[in-house]
């Protein structure tokens, strides 16, 4: 086997390590930076860390279930998102207003990793083998099953209109249920490309390390990049005059949802759409349960007393209309397929809601998604893996 690493290989390593590092030398150094540099390097910063961290997840494979690998790959994508979606929460206590941003955020980001990410993941699939359906491995149940779970209790929330700390400790223990879950799934040796499989031939001890570093250090770099990465982002877009609330639920979470898509997307231009897809479900699970989970408990310490936090009419039907979108999608899952159609449809829908951004068609939405759902439980095939998954999940946990 040839040891000769391929210049392509170098030069993908090398543009991502300097997109990492010329950011952490900045952050650190306490640079002060302009527009458009304000943006974009931080912006480059978050990309250099997505491919890293991709590069890391390939390696932990050797180590680890893949699906706890990918469970921590999308733990460590979602930093950004948790930073300004927690920092919201902590400020929401001492600025009632806001909690709206809070709620908006959370809410945009999940929508978009279903709406935007998945159909995205299957596109990029499509242009590297032109085939229309991803098939998932049945490993991949932990992360359906979880899912499931979690959507039917985010159908509670809007009625409650709160999130407290029992939200906080169901929800988050349901995070700890799937972690656990994805430790014990079966080992699967990878095949791995590109610069990985360069990496995997070092020393073990040496790869363990590698691969250590491949999440800690993009880890830290998107952590430090979240920020300004989003304020400058939203102090160009609010130069535009753009709503003020449009612009947290849509531009800042697809700011800090970059790196997710990046990496899913370099998975399925690999013809790995399985990983590629399984990235974003693991982090719906993440954002869905802990982060979820986190907010009315940083609104907690911050303001000092144990209080639920509130949640005004639009944020509820946001909530709503969230959770339909994800019991559609969980859905269109069950039978482990995704095909172009059902990518079509997740697709339009989510585009509809960003064309029409009136209130009043939040519910409408979130009926049609429930309605479409329902249809699709009407196969008897689609039932069958429905409880399949609920019965996987619950023998588990018990």
């Amino acid at each position: 086997m040839s040891t000769t690493v391929p210049l392509r290989d170098r030069l993908w390593v090398s543009a991502a390590i300097l997109c990492v590092m010329q950011w952490l030398c900045l952050r650190i150094c306490h640079v002060p930076l302009a527009q458009p540099w304000e943006t974009l390097l931080p912006g480059l910063g978050i990309f250099g860390a997505a491919f890293l961290l991709s590069w890391g997840a390939e390696l932990a494979q050797l180590e680890i279930p893949e699906s706890l690998a990918l469970a921590f790959l999308a733990l460590m994508a979602v930093l950004p998102e948790y930073a300004v979606d927690i920092y919201l929460a902590w400020t929401a206590a001492h600025d009632p207003s806001y909690t709206a941003f809070a709620a908006a955020n959370m809410t945009g980001g999940n929508r978009l990793l279903i709406g935007l990410g998945w159909p995205v993941v299957l596109l990029c699939y499509w242009l590297k083998t032109r085939r229309k359906e991803i098939t998932l491995d049945k490993g991949q149940r932990i992360e359906l099953a979880t899912l499931v779970v979690a959507t039917a209790y985010a159908f509670f929330i809007p009625l409650k209109r709160t999130l407290s700390l029992i939200d906080t400790v169901l929800l988050v223990g349901l995070f700890a249920i799937y972690l656990i879950r994805s430790s014990q799934a079966h080992h699967v040796e990878p095949e791995l490309e590109g610069p990985p499989r360069h990496l995997a031939r070092l020393p073990r001890a040496w790869r363990r390390l590698v691969t250590v570093a491949l999440f800690l250090i993009p880890g830290l770099t998107i952590f430090l990049a979240a920020e300004p990465f989003a304020e400058g982002l939203l102090d160009s877009a609010r130069g535009l005059g753009i709503e003020e609330f449009l612009l947290i639920q849509w531009l800042a979470p697809l700011a800090s949802e970059s790196p997710e898509f990046v990496v899913a997307a370099l998975f399925a231009l690999r013809g790995n759409a399985r990983a590629g897809l399984g990235t974003l479900i693991s982090s719906k699970v993440n954002q869905w349960t802990l982060l979820i989970g986190m907010l009315p408990l940083a609104y907690a310490i911050s303001g000092g007393h144990v209080v639920p936090m509130p949640l005004d009419g639009r944020q509820a039907e946001e909530i709503l209309l969230t959770a339909a979108q994800s019991l559609l999608a969980v859905v269109i899952l069950a039978n482990l397929g995704f095909g172009i159609w059902e990518g079509l449809l997740l697709a339009s829908l989510f585009s509809m809601q960003l064309l029409i951004p009136d209130p009043r068609v939040r519910i409408g939405f979130s009926i049609l998604y429930v309605v479409l759902a329902a249809a699709y439980l009407g196969n008897k095939a689609y039932r069958r893996s429905m409880r399949e998954l609920l019965k996987g999940f619950w023998t588990s946990a018990l």
